[in-house]
């Protein structure tokens, strides 16, 4: 008996989804490299090939030691290219030797800067703040994302969405809800263009972070109740740099100043610890102070 078409195609259907990688940063890496790579080509990203290409060497390298150092097993490569992707994207030097020794210490800062088993910060985060604050001729150009390319991003962001590989997006949607709303009422009380929130809905520079940053599952709350009120708190910070003090980089400050939150939220409000390629890991590694090595990647 032949089977109808109704039929074949959910077995059509997950048969394809089978096929695609089940670790969500495959898709990461997909996108960030495509994004690297028509910026420098298209649209004459100020970063060189070679900077390029050191960060990459740098974050790897550091990335093999502190696994071969600490006698783990050899994995967690993919987050050492998504952390060298978002480098380049985001990190502008004018000088050759700072963007691999930011990538060193962005890697070095999993391993380091943990607690109770998970690392603290999200390495490119705590890389790009470190080199804007401590080397010269280094900066963030979040202008040069413009907003055409926000198209691409929503597509890809929804398709994220749609695979439900890392299991963690609800706090990109509920930090962009509640950044949006902010500049919204901004908008309103002020008198001023619905133009303004337009632009900062087609900002490449935000859903970027929104979906690419502060979407790390492995340095935002394990509880969903936690991650939600993590993403206002991020939101309103963003907001308060941005609109109150009118400093820059206001998403990248925000997030890296209120991260310290994140460990006392889970502590408070436990959760399933997130881990690449499982569920949880056991009670025993959430509340040790060792280098799992489903925590570490």
């Amino acid at each position: 008996m032949a089977l109808s078409a109704t039929a074949v195609a959910p077995v059509a259907w997950r048969a394809w989804l089978g096929w695609l990688p089940r670790d969500a940063r495959a898709f990461q890496i997909l996108f960030l490299a495509a994004l690297l790579m028509t910026g420098v080509l298209v649209r004459d990203f100020s970063v060189q090939p070679l900077q390029i290409a050191l960060t990459f060497a740098a974050g790897i390298a550091a990335q093999a030691f502190w696994l071969k150092r600490l006698g783990l097993e050899s994995r967690g490569f993919l987050s050492a290219v998504v952390t060298c992707c978002g480098l380049s994207l985001l990190l502008r030097s004018d000088t050759l030797w700072a963007h691999p020794l930011i990538a060193a210490l962005a890697m070095s800062s999993k391993f380091v800067l943990r607690i109770r088993g998970k690392h603290v910060y999200n390495p490119a985060n705590l890389g790009v703040i470190a080199a804007i604050s401590l080397l010269p001729g280094t900066w963030v150009s979040p202008g040069q994302w413009g907003s055409d390319l926000a198209l691409a991003v929503w597509l890809v962001a929804l398709g994220s969405i749609v695979t439900g590989r890392a299991r963690r997006l609800d706090v990109s949607w509920i930090f962009l809800g509640a950044y949006l709303g902010i500049v919204a009422l901004r908008v309103a009380l002020l008198g001023q263009s619905w133009a303004v929130w337009w632009h900062q809905l087609g900002s490449g520079a935000l859903l970027l972070f929104a979906f690419f940053m502060i979407s790390d599952p492995m340095t935002i709350p394990d509880r969903t109740g936690a991650r939600i009120a993590y993403a206002v708190a991020v939101a309103l910070g963003a907001a308060a740099w941005q609109f109150l003090l009118f400093r820059p980089n206001a998403l990248i400050w925000a997030l890296f100043l209120l991260t310290p939150l994140v460990p006392l939220l889970d502590r408070l409000f436990p959760g399933k610890r997130f881990a690449w390629g499982q569920t949880a890991v056991s009670e025993a590694t959430q509340h040790g102070s060792g280098h799992s090595p489903e925590t570490v990647v």
